[in-house]
């Protein structure tokens, strides 16, 4: 019993250590560790510690990869303009070839590019793209999504038939993610916790179709470590801080998969509604 729990609890420093550096090939499940992690961490007091030296250059190489410069897309709107819902809905698009493209050029920057499949990295890709375009706006392209683009979808005003015609779904996934954007404004997420986050949830052995589930299994272990370690290093006395920031992941994969149940004329709406919910809460 006791090999078991240490099997599934995992945040020894022995196991940590092995994860970072070899491979393994014990069964791994996100919730279940979460959970175990989340009941544990708080009974311990925080303690200073110095961050693993695996740790540290590993979460660099992943910081580089990122293109962390401003989004190029135009979002300025002379005052006074109205924006139309066929204007709105062509920016968006923009915007997504934009963040796709950066998906794309980032996965060719990966430490650990060559340690899969073209095929593999294409199958990741394609089911994991909307989830880390989610990411990327709710941190490091926060500031011009709920300021620049707000500002856009600030003069648009929808009919009344497209405010008649929001469907269930629609409303939803608004609630879900204003909830997230507040989630997320709370933590403050770092540039560092962010590309864990990222990787993490991009290298999802789950995923249908994929041929080196092992191999993968093994890199997301490797992230999930060095991401605990790096948010317990840098956060001492915020002890449930790592697993508030996974617990992330599992809701952003919802909503990127509610998303694509949103009829496409409801888009400019939906974030119109988003956007203004969520920088009024900034606001007040």
């Amino acid at each position: 019993a006791s090999s078991r729990s240490v099997e599934m609890n995992g945040y020894t420093a022995a196991l940590r250590d092995q994860y970072i550096n070899n491979s393994m090939s014990t069964h791994y499940q996100l919730l279940p560790h979460l959970f175990s992690y989340a009941a544990q961490s708080g009974l311990l007091a925080p303690q200073p510690r110095s961050l693993y030296p695996q740790s540290h250059p590993l979460v660099l190489q992943l910081v580089a990869a990122e293109d962390l410069a401003p989004l190029a897309t135009p979002m300025l709107i002379e005052d006074g303009y109205k924006v139309t819902q066929v204007e709105l809905f062509a920016l968006l698009c923009r915007l997504a070839d934009e963040l796709l493209f950066r998906q794309i050029s980032w996965i060719k920057k990966l430490p650990f590019f060559c340690e899969l499949s073209i095929e593999d990295y294409t199958c990741l890709l394609s089911s994991t793209w909307q989830e880390l375009i989610l990411l990327s706006c709710l941190t490091i392209y926060s500031a011009q999504i709920f300021g620049d683009l707000a500002d856009v979808t600030a003069k648009y005003t929808p009919s009344d038939d497209e405010l008649q015609g929001f469907s269930e779904d629609g409303m939803e996934v608004m609630e879900r993610l204003i909830y997230l954007f507040r989630k997320f404004h709370q933590l403050k997420i770092s540039n560092e916790e962010y590309a864990c986050m990222k990787a993490i949830n991009f290298l999802n052995q789950d995923i249908r179709g994929l041929s080196n589930t092992s191999q993968l299994e093994q890199l997301n272990k490797r992230y999930w470590y060095v991401c605990q370690d790096y948010t317990e290093y840098k956060y001492p006395h915020q002890p449930k801080r790592f697993p508030e920031i996974m617990m992330c992941l599992p809701e952003i994969r919802c909503i990127a998969g509610k998303l694509v149940n949103v009829p496409l004329e409801q888009l400019p709406l939906l974030f119109k509604a988003v956007l203004h919910s969520c920088k009024s809460s900034l606001s007040s």
